[in-house]
């Protein structure tokens, strides 16, 4: 693995933006970051490799801690390859690492698709798998979204146990609905085991929320979609995410699922870094050709969203991280806290201490772009995944 150093941008350390600055990657490691003064006063060696980014921004890898599918490949498909290929698109996109995210099934089916994700792990090709967040199967009924009403079902700790097994250790993150009878019992399973639990197609009062709190439930998964309302007498689910500045949240950035004024009511209410930029992307996002399919279902792609064809019901996003980061920006967002919803939070979140900043020992993962939007460069664990220059 040559060392790297990147040259002539403005470095997005995950803290502050520095322009006229360089890094040094080095073993797969963030070695050095420095000025452009600096940099022109060193002596490489000649393995380095020296890249001018020609003013281009230099972030950290885009984290995606909520993605379904991409590129016509998905989770549902059961298969270590299907995952592998998603890794391999995603970079061109600026992610540098994901979890892949399962819809709940049948007990026998779910544990296949587990099992199957987490085979995939060690064998990627381009954006690192952190390990799988389980989107179900202990969800509320009334908030459903497009999960299948069938495969959801009360708390189960054999079950959950099962799911542990399958995944070999390999689930990061877990969407649960506060409300539900043993909530708390499994709240405190995933602790013990480091999973997040995150509360998401709830229908919890405020008091459920505040209950799930108590139990370690401090992260929510896409706020204001399948969960229930705020309202003046009972602030419910969206109210307490909202009120407790402890609660962190996923926020689905594509001007569909929330309202683009909405973003300056999270800006003014979550302390910045509470809130994740995630896609909840589906399997054909970005895929070129149709029909589309997503979760066994078709679905067909107008007015920003797709839409699943038999009664037109939201089935999910077609965003990606670098335009969720775009889309930001216009919503009045600064480019660097767009970018620190991107990279640094879901990395504070998720646990991932090694990722989602620029600064020396943390993971060589990067992401250039420039003032366009455009992804140019990406580097995952120090080699080079893409490059326009």
């Amino acid at each position: 693995m040559l060392p790297i150093c990147l040259y002539n941008g403005t470095v997005m350390t995950g803290f502050a933006s520095m322009e006229h600055c360089a890094v040094l990657l080095e073993e797969g490691k963030v070695s050095d970051v420095f000025s452009q003064r600096r940099f022109s006063q060193k002596h490489f060696a000649p393995e380095v490799r020296l890249i001018d980014v020609q003013g281009a921004f230099i972030a950290p890898g885009f984290i995606d801690t909520h993605i379904h599918g991409f590129g016509g490949y998905g989770t549902e498909d059961a298969s270590p390859d299907s995952i592998v290929e998603m890794s391999r698109l995603l970079v061109d996109y600026g992610v540098t690492a994901f979890n892949p995210t399962i819809y709940p099934d049948d007990d026998a089916q779910m544990l296949n698709t587990v099992r199957q994700a987490a085979a995939a792990i060690g064998k990627e090709s381009g954006a690192r798998i952190m390990g799988l967040h389980l989107e179900g199967p202990f969800l509320s009924p009334s908030r459903l979204g497009v999960q299948k009403p069938e495969t959801l079902k009360p708390v189960d700790l054999a079950f959950m146990e099962a799911l542990w097994q399958a995944a070999a250790g390999h689930i990061v993150n877990m969407t649960v609905a506060p409300e539900i009878k043993g909530m708390r019992e499994l709240a405190l399973y995933c602790i013990k085991k480091g999973i997040i639990p995150q509360a998401g197609h709830t229908d919890a009062n405020y008091e459920n929320m505040v209950e799930g709190m108590q139990a370690g439930i401090l992260h929510a998964t896409h706020l204001f979609n399948a969960m229930s309302k705020l309202d003046h007498r009972n602030p419910n689910a969206v109210g307490a995410i909202l009120i407790h500045p402890e609660m962190s949240c996923e926020i689905i950035a594509d001007g569909c699922h929330v309202h683009p004024d909405l973003f300056k009511l999270l800006q003014k209410d979550k302390p910045l870094d509470k809130i994740v930029l995630v896609t909840d992307g589906l399997k054909p996002t970005e895929q070129k050709e149709g029909p589309f399919f997503a979760n066994g279902e078709e679905v067909v792609f107008h007015d920003g969203v797709f839409h699943r064809k038999q009664d037109e019901v939201i089935a999910g996003s077609a965003l990606t991280m670098i335009r969720g980061i775009k889309n930001l920006v216009s919503f009045g967002f600064s480019l660097e806290d767009a970018v620190k919803t991107a990279s640094f939070n879901p990395a504070q979140v998720m646990g991932y201490r090694h990722k989602g900043s620029i600064i020396p020992g943390r993971d060589a993962d990067i992401t250039v772009f420039d003032r366009e939007f455009r992804v140019l460069l990406v580097i995952a664990g120090g080699l080079i995944k893409k490059n326009l220059y």
